[in-house]
């Protein structure tokens, strides 16, 4: 009878259809395979890559005015960050003082607020400064209106307690983005990074501290420290580092002045 023949066929299908698909089969149309999504991952993620420019890059293409060091000569240039501080700013002003040091001091502007009379010493002693934003924010992830406001807050305390608008900027973390810079030199600023790193911020030893300046340092450094801190903070390893620090580097030939002086420019907008 007809039927006979039927079944077997129907069987074979029915077992043939509760086999599981090959991992190698085509998936359906319009869902990409796991490989080409991670190639497309991939080719996005280069592409987006390319289209955000490293520090490197930045630093390259804005030569004039982003900075790491200065001119290939003896002098080098000593930088605080995060001041002032009640604690620490006063101690290492104390030891720029006694060996006849002239540096340059990067200022937070909530913490210039509490201590306009660290600033007037400051400028009173010869040093030079410069705007590290209002609050520390990483200018990355900053809106273009934070940002702004970040550098014209701290601009307008620093008018009030040392009489005048400074040209440097160091964004924190030493992080800035292309348009940022393009800002920076439309209105008369310019970005100073540094090129030699203390990380004294890590709370190191004295010893510690010397061995990351001394042997790194050559000719035009900029040299990063730090003078204030957080109340967790723990900077007395950069107090009791800087007199030996600043005896070694006189002792190769090098001399000290602040920022503006070793890259040849104002200190003023």
């Amino acid at each position: 009878m007809p039927y006979r023949g039927v079944l077997p066929c129907l069987a074979l299908l029915l077992a043939f259809s509760s086999l599981p698909v090959h991992a190698d089969a085509p998936p359906n149309i319009g869902t990409p395979h796991p490989k080409e999504a991670a190639i497309a991952s991939s080719v996005q993620q280069q592409s987006t890559d390319r289209a955000t420019p490293t520090l490197a890059m930045l630093r390259k293409k804005h030569a004039d005015i982003f900075k790491m060091c200065g001119p290939h000569t003896r002098q080098i240039a000593l930088t605080f960050d995060d001041v002032p501080d009640s604690r620490y700013t006063p101690q290492v002003l104390d030891v720029l003082h006694a060996n006849g040091i002239k540096a340059t001091f990067f200022i937070v502007g909530h913490r210039a607020e509490k201590h306009p009379g660290i600033i007037r010493r400051i400028i009173r002693e010869g040093h030079a400064i410069g705007n590290h934003s209002y609050t520390h924010p990483d200018f990355r992830k900053a809106t273009p209106e934070r940002f702004r406001n970040q550098i014209i807050k701290t601009e307008r305390i620093l008018q009030a307690s040392a009489g005048f608008r400074p040209k440097l900027i160091r964004p924190p973390y030493g992080e800035i983005t292309e348009p940022q810079i393009q800002w920076a030199r439309r209105h008369g600023y310019m970005i100073v990074n540094w090129n030699v790193d203390s990380l004294d911020w890590k709370g190191l030893s004295k010893t510690q501290i010397q061995r990351n300046v001394i042997p790194a340092t050559g000719p035009g450094s900029i040299i990063l420290m730090h003078a204030g801190g957080g109340q967790s903070s723990n900077l007395q390893g950069t107090v009791q580092a800087l007199p030996g620090l600043i005896h070694s580097l006189k002792a190769k030939g090098y001399k000290f002045v602040t920022v503006p002086r070793l890259l040849h420019t104002s200190e003023r907008k």
